[in-house]
């Protein structure tokens, strides 16, 4: 089952192209990254998915149905630009925001009083969003994207403005939701987040998408056959093996190369039967950042 099913999506705004023909599959109960670089199309495809704007040619279909007023109740969207109401007390926008979702006012009640108290943050319901901090409003954003439990969330950088204490309160509530069946698209230029956060991604850039798969999976197809060792007592010698390169070295660590049709059981063999104790062995997979940049940049 897919929570959120893209198809042939394109969306043109006067002789830009900001989707071309976009199509991928956001499975139930993931946490997906969607990723590109400024410029690239995302922001339009959350515009589309969210009901914001429409697509000119393609469709979009959330938890089975076509996208309308009462599919896209099933979305909480929290953009990298805060939408709250600065003049506005806390829990009287809440409260509002809530029953645009189609919360019954008891039940958006009785939520708020719950994240309220779960942040202990109470004593912020009288304070209009303009008294509180960045990373005060940040919570205030974040509760009132989830409040009406949306089958569906979209979070556009949302440990923007945090202290690493509160980004790790977010990050915790994030899992927690995913775990009692929440689907979850993450976008952010942080790469390092989305490998801890993310399972699967998809990589757009010029409204097209260049890359997709799971993490794991993608960190494979970009490795380079690259090993670090580290090893105490004599350096050992891979001079003999010719299909092996040294790329780096330091006191007790060496960063080796198998080329192209190489074998890296070799390497290992040779380093276990060589004179030096080896206390480390891995292979070196890349970051997504390092791919995100290969990617984009063609480089």
């Amino acid at each position: 089952m897919n929570i959120l099913e893209i198809k042939d999506v394109v969306k043109k705004y006067h002789n830009h192209v900001a989707n071309d023909k976009v199509t991928f599959n956001v499975p139930q109960g993931s946490i997906f990254g969607l990723l590109g670089p400024n410029g690239a199309g995302k922001t339009t495809l959350i515009r589309i998915i969210t009901s914001i704007t429409g697509a000119d040619e393609g469709s979009v279909k959330i938890d089975g149905q076509p996208l309308t007023d009462m599919a896209s109740a099933l979305v909480g969207y929290m953009p990298e630009e805060r939408g709250l109401y600065k003049k506005m007390k806390v829990g009287e926008q809440l409260l509002y925001l809530a029953q645009l979702k189609g919360m019954p006012k008891a039940d958006a009640v009785k939520e708020i009083k719950y994240w309220f108290e779960k942040f202990e943050i109470t004593s912020w319901y009288g304070k209009t969003v303009e008294e509180l901090s960045k990373g005060m409003s940040q919570k205030i954003q974040f509760i009132a994207t989830i409040i009406h439990k949306p089958k569906l969330l979209i979070l556009d950088e949302p440990f923007s403005g945090l202290d690493p204490v509160n980004a790790n309160l977010i990050k915790d509530e994030i899992y927690d939701l995913n775990k009692k069946g929440t689907s979850i698209i993450f976008s952010t230029h942080r790469m390092e987040q989305v490998e801890e956060i993310c399972k699967e991604i998809v990589l757009i850039d010029n409204g097209r998408i260049i890359l997709e798969g799971g993490v794991a999976d993608v960190k494979q197809r970009f490795k380079e056959g690259k090993y670090q060792v580290k090893y105490t007592g004599q350096r050992p010698n891979v001079t003999s093996l010719h299909e092996v390169d040294v790329m780096n070295e330091s006191p007790g660590e060496i960063i080796f190369k198998v080329r192209d049709g190489g074998n890296s059981n070799q390497l290992l063999m040779h380093l276990i039967n060589s004179s030096a104790v080896i206390t480390e062995y891995k292979e070196i997979l890349p970051t997504l950042n390092e791919i995100f940049i290969k990617q984009v940049t063609n480089k």
